[in-house]
């Protein structure tokens, strides 16, 4: 297997896929090929990593700790996931070929294998994101969704579709992979996000390039693209040219229109600590914790307090800028991200209320509340409560109108 080969085919589908999908669609393969030397290796990552994540570091769970499902268990969970995964791509594939002539395309078992393996790069790229604390689901989400957007791409150069007859193409596969996913365990929250991807869009059957309402999740969706392979051609520039700093800048400025957020240098840690109360629901701010974390040129602030009472009850607030992460957040909003969940203790939700995100967990007495302000910063308050609206009222007690008046603060101009 060449790794650099598939490094560059990675890259140019997520950064160029305009200009990489001709070419795949142009290129000879077999089945065997494309399992053997890129749908192997990709799909393994979001296996590897929820592996990683639930038997090796663990699972932070409120009032819990950090769980961790035993290695036997999680070895068996990453084999089932992973193997499953390779079934729903060869379906998909069936799937994509068979629906080809309904669409005025050609049938061809190969390229349709083509179109579902490069389609879904986004998505298992995506995996790494399982490392990320509570914003990772929105990561995902976002492979999942550009998946949708690659797929879209495709199917004119791979299955030789019209143009005017892609997007109808495309909603009907997805819809069945939500339906065949659905029935084989593995697509889990794929069904909130599909319909308000595709709702508000309008397609021009008037040239080579369809045109979106600019103000639709699709829209929306192809200006990313269009940032993203900006930043991938200012990149390829500062490679050619040697100069390390040229090459840094380019990183950060691909990194943030990969994440949607542009280039953001986060608050500093004590502008944050400043919107920690001295009080929080009539209990008294313990310890705090500031820090500001970077990795290729993008950074993420936090801070952080407990609050306890007299009688030991605590409540922990968490208050977090996304920095060039912020898009994800906004990609969130506009993508429609809503969806409840009810278990044996309680419930999960996430809705919009009053413009923002809403995120809570209730389980007997606890659970946690979180709220995402301005597009950029989230707040959470977790711990011991007589209800939900407790940890609500406690969120509240925090300046949210003044964390949202920074939301421009350290936004680059590139």
């Amino acid at each position: 297997m060449d790794f650099n080969k598939l490094i560059a085919r990675v890259k140019a589908i997520l950064l160029t896929p305009k200009t990489e999908w001709p070419v795949i669609a142009g290129e000879p393969a077999t089945t065997a090929d494309l399992y053997k030397n890129y749908i192997l290796l990709l799909a393994a990552i979001p296996a590897i990593v929820g592996f990683i994540k639930m038997s090796v570091i663990g699972i932070s769970i409120p009032f819990a700790g950090t769980i961790r499902i035993g290695f036997g268990a999680g070895l068996v969970n990453m084999l089932v996931t992973y193997g499953l995964s390779l079934v729903m791509v060869f379906v998909m594939a069936l799937i994509i070929d068979a629906l080809a002539p309904s669409f005025g395309g050609q049938k061809d078992q190969t390229q349709a294998l083509k179109t579902v393996a490069y389609a879904y790069t986004a998505s298992w790229v995506a995996g790494f994101a399982h490392f990320l604390p509570w914003i990772g689901w929105l990561v995902m989400l976002a492979g999942g969704i550009y998946g949708i957007y690659l797929l879209y791409l495709g199917l004119p150069h791979t299955m030789k579709c019209p143009q005017e007859k892609a997007p109808g193409y495309t909603v009907v596969a997805i819809i069945i992979a939500i339906v065949l996913g659905f029935v084989i365990g593995i697509v889990a929250g794929a069904v909130s996000g599909v319909s308000s991807v595709m709702s508000g869009a309008t397609f021009s059957s008037g040239g080579d390039d369809v045109q979106f309402d600019k103000d639709s999740s699709l829209g929306k969706l192809e200006q990313w693209s269009k940032e993203v392979e900006k930043a991938g051609k200012q990149m390829e520039a500062a490679e050619k040219s040697g100069n390390q700093q040229a090459q840094a800048d380019a990183m950060k400025a691909l990194m943030g229109a990969a994440l949607g957020g542009g280039n953001v240098e986060s608050l500093e840690p004590d502008r944050l600590k400043a919107f920690l109360p001295e009080s929080l629901d009539g209990r008294t701010r313990g310890d705090v914790s500031v820090e500001r974390n970077a990795a290729m040129g993008l950074q993420i602030s936090e801070a952080r307090a407990s609050y306890a009472n007299e009688a030991g009850e605590t409540l922990r607030l968490e208050i977090t800028d996304t920095g060039s992460a912020k898009g994800l957040l906004a990609f969130a909003g506009w993508a429609g991200v809503e969806g409840e969940k009810q278990t044996g203790s309680g419930y999960e939700k996430t809705y919009r209320e009053d413009g923002r995100i809403i995120h809570e967990e209730w389980h007997g007495d606890s659970g946690e509340y979180a709220t995402v302000v301005g597009d950029r910063f989230t707040v959470k308050v977790s711990g011991s409560a007589g209800s939900i609206d407790d940890l609500k009222d406690a969120v509240s007690q925090v300046d949210l109108g003044g964390l949202e008046d920074l939301k421009g603060e350290g936004v680059k101009t590139n």
